[in-house]
């Protein structure tokens, strides 16, 4: 066996696991970890058990236990063996698993039986099932397996957080490669208008000009594989083979993409699924597109989109790696050096932007979710996850696990798909198997009986089909079908809705396909869409856009069809609210089903109560609009102490108290504009606190006549204004507690002709001037010589006088 660079630390390792029990191993790409450090362990002795190893991805799980048999000299089936969804060749000893086999392995025996080690592989990917099958691992080791032991395995990681998550366990560290990998930049970044396929496809070429062996294309996606295998027409020597190597490409390609050549070079153009670690035979250069296509789970909107990225350095070093497995290499990246030190250290762990259904089932089937987790779940992701749980059944109101939750944690699928098969039973494999799957269809309609036709082989519309993903789908549906109950037929609009109970959407009014969810979110269809018209649907695909999501796939359902299956769900709410709108409260009697309103009635005899609560909301959008006594009458109350705050912001925030008593027959803008607000705030002072106001702020001045004249407390000191001829006599300055009141004094012709807080003054000095200005313009009103001694009067003297 030749020697590879995680060698010379497997007795460091092994010494570390058998002290502590428990480990984490940095090694980089091509060290030999995967096929190395298991065999190690066997050969060591360190457990009697079985030897579990998790990789995350089928071909990888496949390929790795096809080397440490080979390691053994043996086929898997013997020591080594493997297990997968859908496949599995048991081994005696080692097994190589995906990563969610674990957590059902775990959930069915918590104990673990026959089992001693648990590897985790390729941890740095930071998948949801290996995050959650640590948390798992690590909770059972601690409660139940002391001495089970753990050993976490990672090419790029920070071992810190992971060490530390586990108690602080012994970190092992492999330096270098199998070979030296000499790294190529751009000179010039890519320029703008030039799509990311034409500029890798230049690349490889010139690459592959400058280079010799085998080339590894890294892309973010299927699509991006063949765009760039088209734009590679004709521009390689020949002899060269384009090798394409993507998850949903069937297993037998797959394995022709990693099979070595034996005449030629092989170009394979693969995505993320050549960085694990699955090697790939005769690889010298690998050329990195700088891409990765990520799942991001919008919690608000309850949908998933894929997003494309750029790398993160991590992701581009396990890239760059692969070129140094078997000789040295050479690494292309379609960016500069520049640009290299502004990619994010890390790519974000799964469990902070995927969708957590699955992840808060499994907890609640656990029965705790105070894990140890090394990225704690989001907490609003998983309320969302818990909530549709909740709504399908499988979580009880206090959020504990029910029968049908249980029996959804059995299945292999989506709770949403799950629920669909519990429900539905075994007719509903076909489906659920295409929706679990990728589109079969490219470029056609929306309308998923059409995918439905394609299964059946009876698809001859737009688009094309595509037959591996077809054969995929169709090879799922025996092993989804077991087990499951024979159920009168149901339409398959009914189907898909027990599965999107929250994505049923009623077509809004209007010329454009947009739809209201029932979740709540809106949508919408292309215009050219034969479903475009229908008034019902259930969207199984959308693209995730937070503000209004475009649909991708769905089916129409009828008004009979919803009712039939959400009968107990459609119900009548009395709806009184405020319409901003229309300015005004509206009262309705609505058929609802979630977000959907399926009947609307008008609601004639809505209490009065209900009423001016809506109105409430209407005066917080509209605001107080207070008139000038009432300006009046919270200046004064501002003045005494004790008394409410009556500013707009308190008043507002306490309206639910004071307000709602008057409101009952207010009802709209207009309403409220004729709205006087006065008794309303003298309605909140009590006899004790009107008093104290009345004495220590009065309301109103009365004149030597007895008129009444309102005392404005808004500036600087309380004031009134009225004309000077109704204060003559006074004789002592009028006073509001101990403030003299300013006074505005008016000619006969209501302009200011005096402003003072000493009447008496003004009357022994500046008064002789106003007299002798004021007699020539009013000679018909009384200025005598000695005011003091003069009659209060609004009256001019008669004519003739």
């Amino acid at each position: 066996m030749h020697s590879l660079p995680i060698d010379p630390i497997l007795p460091e390792l092994i010494a570390a696991l058998r002290r502590e029990g428990r480990a984490v191993l940095q090694a980089p790409p091509g060290a030999g970890k995967t096929t190395r450090v298991p065999l190690a362990m066997l050969v060591a002795g360190l457990t009697t058990g079985k030897i579990i190893m998790l990789e995350p991805r089928r071909l990888a799980a496949r390929a790795a236990a096809t080397r440490l048999a080979e390691g053994l000299g043996e086929v898997p089936g013997k020591t080594v063996g493997y297990r997968m969804r859908g496949d599995s060749t048991p081994g005696t000893r080692i097994e190589v698993v995906t990563e969610g086999i674990l957590t059902r392995m775990i959930q069915s025996d918590p104990d673990l039986t026959g089992i001693g080690a648990v590897i985790f592989d390729e941890f740095h990917e930071r998948s949801l099932n290996a995050d959650l099958g640590l948390a798992l691992v690590w909770e059972l080791r601690g409660v139940l397996r002391p001495d089970l032991v753990v050993l976490v395995m990672s090419a790029t990681l920070d071992a810190a957080p992971v060490a530390a998550l586990l108690d602080d366990a012994p970190v092992i560290t492999s330096q270098g490669r199998s070979y030296p990998v000499a790294t190529h930049f751009l000179d010039r970044a890519v320029p703008k208008g030039i799509r990311l396929e034409q500029a890798c496809a230049d690349l490889v070429a010139d690459a592959v000009s400058q280079t010799t062996g085998g080339v590894l294309v890294f892309l973010p996606g299927e699509g991006e594989i063949r765009r760039v295998q088209s734009a590679l027409a004709g521009r390689l020597p020949a002899g060269c083979d384009i090798r394409p190597l993507y998850g949903a490409l069937p297993f037998k390609d797959q394995r022709a993409a990693i099979a070595p050549v034996t005449t030629g070079r092989k170009i394979v153009l693969s995505t993320s699924i050549a960085e694990t670690s699955l090697t790939i035979e005769d690889i010298r250069v690998v050329i990195d597109a700088g891409r990765a296509r990520r799942a991001r789970f919008d919690p608000a909107s309850g949908m998933p989109r894929l997003v494309t990225e750029r790398v993160s350095r991590a992701e581009a070093t396990q890239r760059a790696g692969r070129a140094g497995r078997v000789a040295p290499g050479d690494a292309y990246k379609l960016w500069t050096k520049g640009e290299d030190g502004a990619l994010p250290a890390f790519a974000p762990a799964e469990i902070e932007a995927a969708d957590l259904a699955n992840l808060a089932l499994e907890l609640a089937v656990w029965g705790s979710d105070d894990l140890a987790f090394l990225t704690p779940p989001p907490p609003g992701a998983l309320a969302e996850a818990r909530a549709l749980l909740q709504g399908l059944g499988a979580l009880d109101a206090d959020l504990r696990i029910t029968a049908h939750g249980r029996a959804l944690a059995a299945l292999p699928l989506h709770p949403r798909l799950g629920h669909m098969m519990q429900t539905a039973g075994a007719q509903a494999a076909p489906l659920a198997a295409l929706l679990a799957a990728r589109d079969p269809l490219r470029g056609a309609p929306a309308d998923l009986h059409l995918r439905m036709a394609a299964l059946r082989g009876r698809y001859d519309g737009p688009g094309t089909v595509n037959p591996a993903a077809l054969a995929q789908i169709k090879a799922e549906i025996p092993r989804l079908s077991k087990g499951l109950p024979k159920v009168p037929p149901m339409p398959l609009a009914q189907q898909v809705a027990l599965a999107y109970p929250d994505r049923v959407g009623l077509r809004r009014k209007g010329d454009d396909p947009r739809y209201v969810l029932s979740g709540g979110k809106g949508a919408v269809m292309n215009a050219g869409d034969p479903l475009a018209g229908q008034r019902l649907i259930v969207a199984t695909d959308l693209d995730g856009d937070t503000r209004e999501a475009r649909i991708r796939q769905a089916v129409a359902i009828s008004e009979a069809e919803l009712r039939d299956t959400f009968a107990d769900q459609i119900v009548w709410h009395d709806v009184c609210t405020w319409s901003r709108r229309e300015g005004r409260v509206l009262t309705r009697r609505q058929e609802k089903f979630g977000a959907l309103v399926l009947d609307d009635r008008v609601w004639s005899d809505a209490p009065d109560d209900a009423v001016a609560r809506a109105m409430l909301d209407g005066v917080r959008q509209l605001g107080l609009r207070p008139s000038a006594a009432t300006d009046r009458f919270r200046a004064r109350v501002a003045l005494v102490d004790d008394l409410p705050a009556m500013d707009d912001a308190t008043l507002l925030d306490t309206a639910e108290d004071w307000l709602l008593p008057h409101l009952s027959s207010v009802r709209s803008a207009d309403d409220w504009k004729r709205f006087d607000l006065l008794p309303a705030l003298r309605a909140m002072l009590d006899w004790d606190q009107t008093q104290r106001l009345d004495r220590a702020a009065p309301a109103h001045f009365e004149t030597p006549l007895g008129r009444k004249i309102p005392i404005d407390y808004k500036g600087e000191a309380p004031e009134i204004t009225l004309r000077l001829q109704e204060m003559f006599g006074v004789t002592m300055h009028p006073i509001v507690g101990r403030t003299p009141l300013r006074i505005t004094l008016l000619s006969p012709g209501q302009k200011p002709v005096q402003t003072t807080q000493d009447i008496v003054g003004f009357w022994a000095t500046s008064y002789d001037d106003v007299r002798r200005d004021m007699r020539g313009r009013y000679p018909r009103h009384p200025w005598p010589e000695d005011p003091t001694q003069a009659d209060p009067t609004q009256r001019a003297k008669p004519r003739g006088t």
